[in-house]
């Protein structure tokens, strides 16, 4: 009996010590996992389990090194977009021998597929200055305008040409809507001008356009092309103008029927081309 009871004690006290043991060695690995031990045995945040162990992609490993997050802090910030004066524009950008086309009152489903096909046979990029109604209408046809890298301007959502003589809240809510409606028909389009519905601006609404981006537009030469005095008439009358440097010229997509306007358009662009002009757009940011 007393042997025996000497091998159980002493076995006993084996299961002691190893218990002690493999205590005095867990312990550090379960405090080291829980994020609060030094650096030199795990991550220094851990799963925050107890385990003592780090899975790949803990966020002590997600940390970016500091070369690369100064990197970043170090790249300079956009520009900011270009101030737009406020005055009306009637000028092409560029030199004496510049012309701007502009197109107003579309998109319309019969005559803006035309004039984009006569555009486009005379390697011409033009502005399109389209009625809010219109464009929400025909939202493709805005978008057609957009891929053969037109320009467009708000025309305001009515063609309401006495907003010269409404409030300014109406004149707001015209200019405002009227762009909103054409970049919904045309996702990611930007509207570069504003053109008031027959020539009527107000400081108020040339402060509204150019608050949101868009450059005041008005125009140089106007051959009437809207009244359809016939087409040939309007190729003379873009003639009889054709002194004024750098024009913007005036014609109309919508309103009615445009094909004296398409046939005037087949004549004056390859005429302009024949005397030495270049097509671009009207000046936005320039005074």
């Amino acid at each position: 009996m007393a042997l025996t009871s000497t091998r159980t004690a002493r076995r006993t006290a084996r299961l002691t010590a190893r218990a002690a043991l493999a205590a005095a060695v867990l312990t550090p690995m379960v405090f080291l996992g829980t994020g609060t031990g030094t650096a030199t045995a795990l991550p220094a945040t851990g799963t925050g389990t107890g385990t003592g162990t780090d899975a790949p992609g803990t966020s002590a490993q997600r940390q970016a090194p500091p070369v690369a997050a100064n990197a970043r802090a170090a790249q300079p910030a956009p520009a900011p977009p270009a101030s737009v004066p406020l005055t009306i524009a009637r000028s092409a950008a560029g030199g004496a021998r510049d012309v701007a086309i502009t197109i107003d009152d579309g998109p319309d489903p019969v005559w803006t597929p035309q004039v984009l096909d006569v555009l486009k046979q005379n390697n011409v990029k033009a502005t399109f200055c389209m009625i809010g109604t219109n464009a929400q209408k025909y939202p493709d046809l805005v978008k057609d305008v957009v891929a053969a890298g037109h320009r467009l301007c708000d025309h305001s959502v009515s063609h309401d040409t006495t907003m010269d003589h409404k409030p300014v809240a109406f004149q707001q809510r015209e200019i405002l809507d009227g762009k909103a409606m054409i970049e919904r028909a045309a996702p990611g389009a930007t509207v570069d001008y504003y053109r008031a519905p027959g020539g009527a601006f107000t400081p108020d609404s040339r402060q509204i356009a150019a608050a949101q981006g868009m450059r005041p537009l008005g125009w140089s030469v106007d051959p009437e092309d809207w009244s359809r005095p016939g087409a040939a008439a309007i190729v003379s009358a873009v003639e009889q103008q054709e002194q004024q440097p750098h024009p913007t010229v005036l014609f109309h997509d919508g309103g009615g029927d445009r094909s004296q306007t398409v046939a005037a358009l087949r004549e004056v662009l390859p005429w302009f081309a024949q005397r030495g002009y270049s097509f671009t757009f009207p000046v936005r940011t320039a005074p």
